[in-house]
């Protein structure tokens, strides 16, 4: 499948692509770009807010250190697993 940029940089994406998708006039879509030089298209779906109330409150709440605390061994994890 093929697409034109516009002179304003746009491009529509082609139907069948838009219907694998699932996407819809609004919706929004993530680009990455792999190595290689590969452009790999997300739909990004759903909202934050749909999230509320998912999880259970914690028997015992968390500091907001303890909450930061957490947070940052998360982040130093998924950092070296890469």
């Amino acid at each position: 499948m093929e697409a034109t940029i516009t002179s304003k940089g746009q491009v529509t994406l082609p139907k069948p692509i838009r219907d694998r998708l699932d996407l819809k006039a609004g919706d929004r879509i993530a680009f990455a770009l792999e190595d290689d030089g590969t452009l790999r298209v997300t739909p990004i779906t759903g909202s934050v807010m749909e999230l509320a109330g998912m999880l259970p409150r914690p028997a015992v709440p968390l500091s907001q250190d303890e909450m930061d605390e957490v947070i940052a061994q998360s982040a130093i994890r998924r950092t070296l697993r890469r």
